[in-house]
């Protein structure tokens, strides 16, 4: 009986990287559908949101059921709240993608970025890909250290951000009102992707040691 609760909990845990990997997919083509103002692919990532959101679902609800009817020790119960937290952080970061995606729909057939800022939002978005993807490692191998360094990405987005606004703030902006907040709004998405990457990093060391960090 007890082999198959931890099939279960490994199972879920196998689910919750599949799922940060159709997120982080879902961020690739909202970057690609922002910069390239493709309509299409914007609606794709837009209507992807419900998959994610059920996958998501599935997950909450298997490991609540886990919660209820197994009474799972104290490392157990730890990794079956840490994988609940880190399904929410999973889904909220395909809801920026849906954002940034929305932003890319709303400006077509034009880009909402201007182009010589596309170097900085493309900056941008391989840190988010790299930091969901190094979560997506860390909880698959329970890596302590990379989830550590995930923090050293995390300062990297936040300097990138900062650039953003300080662009958007200086007085030769040439490129109008409505850039100006298409950008503020993008760089925010992607800025708390960062910080929905890290939180699973800091679920994780919670998970190995048992602090919160």
């Amino acid at each position: 009986m007890r082999d198959a609760y931890y099939e279960q909990l490994d199972t879920i845990v196998d689910d919750l990287v599949a799922l940060a990997g159709t997120v982080r997919r879902a961020v690739a083509s909202a970057t690609t559908a922002l910069l390239d103002a493709d309509a299409r692919l914007a609606e794709v990532v837009i209507a992807g949101d419900a998959r994610i959101d059920a996958e998501a679902e599935a997950i909450e609800e298997r490991a609540l059921a886990l919660l209820a009817t197994q009474q799972p020790v104290a490392s157990d119960l730890r990794r079956i709240v840490s994988t609940l937290r880190m399904v929410v952080d999973l889904e909220r970061i395909g809801d920026h993608a849906v954002h940034v995606a929305k932003v890319a729909r709303l400006r077509a057939p034009d880009s909402a970025v201007p182009h010589r800022l596309h170097p900085t939002v493309r900056a941008m978005a391989k840190v988010a890909d790299s930091m969901v993807e190094s979560a997506s490692r860390v909880v698959a191998e329970s890596d302590v250290v990379a989830a550590a360094r995930l923090e050293d990405e995390d300062d990297e987005m936040d300097r990138l951000h900062r650039d953003v606004l300080r662009g958007l703030l200086d007085d030769s902006w040439p490129y109008g009102v409505e850039p100006a907040v298409d950008l503020a709004l993008v760089g925010r998405y992607y800025e708390r992707i960062g910080d929905h990457a890290v939180s699973m990093g800091r679920r994780v060391v919670y998970l190995v040691t048992g602090e919160l960090s």
